[in-house]
């Protein structure tokens, strides 16, 4: 395969948007995917046959599809959503794909996931962060009728995501979940790391969550990105600035550090705003990457050509 070795790590359409852009500079790609998805058609999978969610992975790999006829048939293929009222209505075909995939071979999760990346000719892996489904808790924060602050504990992906008020930590169940050991090593053996853009706290975070994963980050000899999201009308981000998005990745991972982060300055609403930004990415180590990689076309989307040179940038930058 052509290009630096790139491992993003993430889930939904988030993840998505980076390996879409990525597929523009390399083929060496390896995408980690968050194991917390409990609704629509992967919580109703999961639930019923005690699987890995296959939603997000699903959406990893029709990113990775090849830019041809063949690549985006079968992309859309994976990503047909059953209609009307029957016991398939919801699902989407890739998730039954590669559920049938594991009840075949069911010790061999990572095999299952390469042979429907055969199938596609996909332009690089996927794999789960972890072996076993997880849980989200968080911590969450909200202005009570009575004009007080009352905290409360959620427990759920899609919960956290809709349950109004302020994130303030999240943690995974059960806490010490197994990492994925090919996605240990594909990360000890990246030439570049990529982290975000997503759902903040039930996409992007997770990953610093999973202690091997934690500690596979901080160990890489690899350049790590963070990519800031270009909207903060997210649900589960509401109440946060981009600068308290690089500060929550700190306070969860504390000892991680990246080289570059990288921001729209669209999102970056005022003088203030950027200065709290600078110290917040001061504060990780890394040097801010400002650069418009939003879709002016699409609100809160990020462009796949700009991102793809923002990404270029930073590898040409280091000489990867």
């Amino acid at each position: 395969m052509s290009g630096p070795r790139v491992v993003a790590l993430g889930g939904g359409h988030g993840l998505a948007a980076s390996l879409r852009a990525l597929r523009h500079l390399t083929e060496a790609i390896t995408a980690v995917v968050t194991v917390a998805d409990d609704g629509g058609s992967s919580g109703r999978l999961r639930q019923e046959f005690d699987i890995l969610p296959p939603g997000d992975l699903r959406m990893a790999l029709a990113a990775l599809c090849e830019d041809t006829t063949w690549g985006h048939q079968w992309s859309a293929v994976l990503q047909h959503r059953f209609g009307g009222e029957g016991e398939l209505s919801g699902h989407a075909l890739g998730n039954l794909l590669i559920m049938a995939l594991w009840e075949l071979r069911p010790e061999e999760q990572v095999r299952g996931l390469d042979l429907v990346g055969r199938l596609l000719n996909t332009r690089g892996r996927v794999l789960p962060m972890a072996l076993e489904p997880l849980d989200i808790e968080a911590v969450i924060e909200a202005e009570t009728p009575a004009g007080t602050v009352a905290r409360s504990t959620v427990r759920g992906q899609s919960t956290v995501a809709r349950q109004p008020g302020v994130v303030r930590s999240v943690r995974l169940i059960p806490e010490a979940p197994q990492a994925c050991p090919q996605a240990l090593e594909s990360i000890k053996l990246a030439d570049l790391v990529v982290l975000g853009p997503g759902s903040w706290f039930t996409s992007v975070m997770p990953h610093l969550l999973v202690p091997e994963l934690r500690q596979a980050l901080c160990d890489t000899p690899a350049r790590r990105i963070l990519t800031l999201n270009v909207s903060l009308s997210d649900d589960e981000a509401n109440g946060y600035s981009l600068a308290e998005h690089v500060v929550a990745i700190a306070a969860h991972a504390p000892e991680l550090t990246f080289d570059h982060v990288i921001a729209d300055p669209q999102v970056v609403r005022s003088s203030a705003e950027r200065t709290a930004l600078d110290a917040a990415v001061e504060r990780v180590g890394a040097s801010l990457v400002l650069t418009s990689v939003g879709n002016p076309g699409r609100p809160g989307v990020h462009d796949t050509l700009r991102l793809a040179a923002a990404y270029r940038d930073v590898i040409s930058e280091q000489g990867l």
